[in-house]
């Protein structure tokens, strides 16, 4: 059965809002809603200061969306920000909050002070890869760096945070939908003894996404704290490309072990990496290392190497900031053709030339991490 825009804003009508009078809609609290696939995401504008007090509202609505024939699931997000989808919010929800009363002197001071970031249940470690700009082959190394870890004994998962360009259902080949047990916690899908979750498991390849930040960080928090995990040890999440809300909120949001920074040879690229790392700096997560992706080229009919992209720029800008370098990997057609065909190099040659390019660079981000741990690096921190 088709999931209407109609038929959304009906059960939604029966949702009452803060005052218990009116309901949510007609009090304008609801943005645009889109759907796909079955899949019905929107949010619900409060103001700020009771975005925790509001969470059963949220909960609420979900509940009441994922009871509709048709629909699979419901993204739900609480925000402060105007969506403007079905109309101006009412004086109330703006009116100032009352003056707090005092707090005990063991609660975290700021008007907007957050608890210390949240462990991921059954996830021992997560680590986020990340690039400056887009097209330096992130979600490529992302994924034959997890298959890597895999191989080097660790049970891994992989996230796609990418919710605009989400790239693992085809990198690692992998069809179908996500299965929910309770309706609540989705099951992963899994690839080569990897688990693996993406919205693009969500909705058709060519839907685009036309979100704002609010919403993309709804999904994301639901892709990993309602997604069933357990028991991994290590949680590689592939992070989308740049350094905007959503890569802060992320890297302030979850408990990070370490970043993997890619990046290629050439200045520009090296420009922009550079954001990343300082991104990370000041957030306080520990750096694992730099990744030269496209390091050089080997041509395939004479093995002859081709520096197309400049070499070792990467190298050079970890030493000179003090980052560790993890290794340099070379662009083959091999790495291309198994990436399309969604068969990862590591997964399907782990002998070859490159399958060991990355599984050296997993040994390498391994002992980073133990050696953190053992230092007791990565402190919870708490962001005000």
């Amino acid at each position: 059965m088709t999931v209407t825009r109609e038929a959304v804003i009906d059960k939604l009508s029966t949702i009452k809002g803060p005052d218990f009078k009116d309901d949510i809609v007609s009090l304008g609290m609801v943005s645009e809603i889109f759907i796909a696939d079955g899949k019905v995401f929107f949010s619900i504008t409060v103001p700020a200061e009771r975005a925790r007090e509001l969470e059963p509202l949220r909960e609420a609505a979900e509940r009441a969306v994922k009871s509709l024939p048709g629909v699979q699931n419901a993204v739900v997000a609480l925000t402060a920000e105007r969506q403007g989808g079905m109309g101006q919010a009412p004086a109330q929800t703006q009116r100032p909050a009352p003056r707090p009363s005092a707090a005990p002197a063991s609660a975290p001071h700021g008007a907007g002070a957050v608890a210390a970031k949240a462990d991921i249940p059954g996830v021992a470690k997560i680590i986020a890869v990340a690039s400056g700009k887009g097209g330096v082959g992130k979600s490529t190394t992302a994924v034959n760096l997890a298959l890597a870890l895999k191989a080097l004994g660790q049970r891994v998962g992989i996230l796609d945070a990418d919710i605009y360009g989400p790239s693992m259902p085809r990198l690692l080949g992998v069809k179908g939908k996500p299965a929910s047990k309770d309706g609540r916690t989705i099951v992963p899908m899994e690839a080569y003894g990897v688990k693996v979750m993406s919205m693009g498991f969500m909705v058709d390849e060519d839907t685009a996404m036309v979100w704002r930040g609010p919403m993309v960080m709804s999904a994301l928090r639901q892709m990993l704290r309602d997604v069933e995990w357990a028991p991994i040890d290590i949680l590689v999440v592939d992070m989308p490309p740049g350094t905007g809300d959503a890569q802060l909120t992320m890297a302030q949001q979850v408990p990070l072990a370490g970043a993997v920074i890619v990046s290629t040879p050439q200045d520009l690229a090296l420009i922009d990496a550079r954001k990343g790392i300082n991104m990370f700096r000041k957030v306080e997560v520990p750096l694992l290392g730099v990744v030269e992706n496209m390091s050089y080229f080997i041509a395939p009919d004479t093995g002859k190497r081709y520096d197309i992209f400049g070499h070792g720029g990467a190298k050079a800008e970890a030493e000179r900031i003090g980052v560790p370098f993890l290794g340099g990997v070379p662009l083959t057609m091999d790495v291309r053709e198994t990436s399309d065909a969604g068969t990862p190099v590591v997964a399907v040659d782990p002998e070859g030339a490159q399958a060991k390019v990355y599984l050296s660079i997993a040994e390498k981000v391994l002992a980073e991490l133990n050696e953190r741990e053992g230092a007791g690096a990565g402190p919870k921190i708490v962001f005000e």
